[in-house]
């Protein structure tokens, strides 16, 4: 009996485990409260935060940030970045830039974890800390680098679902228009030349989705499966997005597949 479950393993693509991982990443969200159950000076603390998120006073979506997760573990979420990468990798070298810096914000995780496994299982106590010492904003903090790799799981979210949509269009146009309302506001004019030139080493489109099949899957498959993936990660980055707000890392909550005012307060290169 131990043979076939090797085998189903062998078979499991990349995009069948991140919604494993994904699963796992929602099992261990608490029930949302509703943004009317916050207490009249959390609203208050909410209104005078003094982010600059030019939402013209309408703190609506930091409130709702005060009720955010509270726990968003680790571990699983670093497995995911894991398979992110593997999928960037069926691109070839056009993402490779994308991809040295989706390894290094893993690492920076990776290393707080292994720091301390039980205080940094959670992402959220990461955040807590570093932002009660300041930290946060620092070049080199863990902060950083989950809001780079949240960012960096938008645009495979995106990249991913136009593919679904419209298995016929151009690998070119895919990545380019994915690339343009994700990461792109967020990068310098040579982050983005260099993913203009490196736009001609995609492979074809038939090619990547072959790459993403297992074997003997079909087509139609592969779409619905890309789709419950993409379904999924959506929501949890909506989530992730809420408490990086909440620790005013980022503006306010973004609408997903839209342009996002960059934040002048961060760098634009990854990093």
């Amino acid at each position: 009996m131990k043979r076939p479950r090797e085998t189903a393993e062998e078979k499991k693509t990349e995009i069948l485990s991140a919604i494993e991982e994904l699963s796992v990443l929602f099992k261990s969200k608490p029930k949302p409260s509703s943004t009317t159950d916050l207490a009249g000076d959390q609203l208050a603390a909410v209104a005078a935060c003094g982010c600059g998120c030019g939402c013209g006073g309408d703190h609506r979506q930091q409130a709702a940030a005060s009720a955010s997760p509270s726990c968003v573990p680790t571990r699983p979420f670093l497995s995911l970045c894991h398979l992110i990468i593997q999928i960037l990798d069926k691109t070839g070298p056009t993402l490779g830039v994308l991809r040295q810096d989706v390894s290094r914000n893993i690492q920076r995780l990776e290393r707080s974890l292994e720091a301390d496994p039980i205080a940094n299982s959670n992402l959220i106590e990461i955040l807590k800390s570093e932002s009660i010492k300041g930290n946060a904003r620092k070049g080199d903090s863990c902060s950083r680098a989950l809001l780079w790799l949240t960012r960096s799981l938008d645009l495979t979210a995106v990249m991913l679902q136009k593919l679904a949509n419209d298995p016929g269009q151009s690998m070119e146009a895919l990545v380019e228009e994915s690339y343009k309302n994700t990461l792109k506001p967020w990068h310098g004019w040579i982050s983005a030349a260099a993913y203009k030139v490196a736009l001609k080493l995609l492979p074809d489109t038939k090619t990547f989705l072959n790459l993403l099949m297992a074997n003997g899957q079909g087509l139609e498959t592969l779409k619905d499966d890309i789709t419950t993936l993409t379904s999924l990660l959506t929501s949890f980055l909506e989530d992730v997005y809420s408490i990086l707000v909440r620790y005013l890392l980022c503006f306010c909550i973004p609408v997903f597949y839209t342009y996002r005012d960059p934040d002048p307060d961060f760098p634009e290169s990854c990093g």
